[in-house]
């Protein structure tokens, strides 16, 4: 029997050290639309200019899959803004062999190290991207029972529940989902962008207030499975819980912008102007590019239930995209 933040690390671990699971499992927003990155991209040189230009600065990655993001998004900043490609010392966080052997494939040389944790990020200032990070990281569950809170524990691909000490006010059968890892690493950026200047943007799925509820989701092949049955074999994630991340930033240091629907936050990057500009240049693939695009900003589609937030620096103006 292993608690169930312990069980999802074991489980994530086997699964992500495969790195077969972008494309077959599920898709990501930068697999479906390279105008993603390339948005993504753009907005971390506005935001260096808005941070003065330093003459280096740290462009982090978490959790970067196979390098798509990436690439799109230097190719994006060497044709528009190259001074900022030029400062730009590129640093990912991942730990599986696999996908770091497919990131150094599509990056080459433009990656300056690899880190197991943000911890070994250099000094400096920094632009931190984590684009579905957060909900790969292992939560844990609490169950508001008649005799009190209890939690959750993984015994043969079955819950069982313990009692235990959390406190808080709701209705029976309510359940309650903290993500610990989630919580510490933007304690820990957000105290670093506070200090030495820059801003982490997240985009993620999940809601933008705090609330109770069973999340905890499986994927295989693209369908829904059992997050218990196959550790390993299968995606498990939860929802990122925005809110408490917002909270964490602040408490930490650092001004928080957002979280607003990812849709919005796309759009007003120029995501569909974007788009529809590569549409016209690959007609014979035009329908799938609009149609990804739109899928990306639409509420019905991605839009609405992915969110993004920002942590930075106290001084930085407000970044772009999240204008009111």
């Amino acid at each position: 029997m292993e608690r169930l933040d312990a069980f999802m690390a074991r489980a994530a671990g086997a699964y992500y050290a495969r790195g077969e699971g972008i494309g077959r499992d599920f898709t990501t927003a930068p697999e479906m639309s390279q105008a993603f990155g390339e948005c993504l991209g753009l907005w971390a040189a506005v935001t260096w200019q808005a941070m003065g230009a330093p003459g280096r600065v740290v462009l982090a990655e978490l959790g970067p899959g196979r390098g798509t993001l990436m690439a799109d998004a230097l190719r994006a900043v060497d044709e528009m803004m190259p001074a900022f490609g030029q400062a730009a010392e590129v640093h990912l966080v991942e730990t599986s062999p696999m996908l770091k052997a497919e990131q150094a494939r599509r990056l080459g040389g433009r990656v300056a190290a690899w880190h197991a944790d943000v911890a070994t990020l250099p000094n400096g200032p920094a632009i931190v991207l984590a684009n579905e990070f957060f909900d790969a990281l292992p939560i844990r569950q609490f169950v508001k029972r008649p005799g009190g809170w209890r939690e959750r524990f993984v015994a043969k691909a079955s819950f069982v529940e313990q009692d235990c000490d959390h406190a808080e006010e709701a209705p029976e059968g309510a359940i309650r989902e903290i993500c610990e890892p989630g919580q510490s690493i933007v304690e820990a950026l957000a105290s670093r962008l506070a200090v030495q200047g820059g801003a982490l943007l997240a985009l993620d799925y999940g809601p933008a207030e705090s609330g109770f509820g069973d999340t905890l989701q499986a994927l295989l092949g693209n369908d829904r499975a059992d997050p218990l049955a196959a550790p390993g074999e299968v995606d498990v994630t939860a929802h990122v819980d925005f809110a408490a991340l917002a909270s964490a930033g602040r408490a930490a240091g650092a001004a928080a912008h957002g979280p607003l629907p990812m849709g919005l936050f796309l759009q007003r990057l120029g995501l569909m102007a974007r788009s529809a500009m590569l549409a016209r240049m690959k007609p014979a693939s035009a329908g799938m590019v609009l149609s990804a695009a739109q899928r990306l900003v639409a509420p019905e589609g991605m839009g609405r239930l992915f969110k993004a937030l920002v942590l930075a620096h106290p001084s930085l103006p407000t970044p772009a995209g999240f204008e009111s």
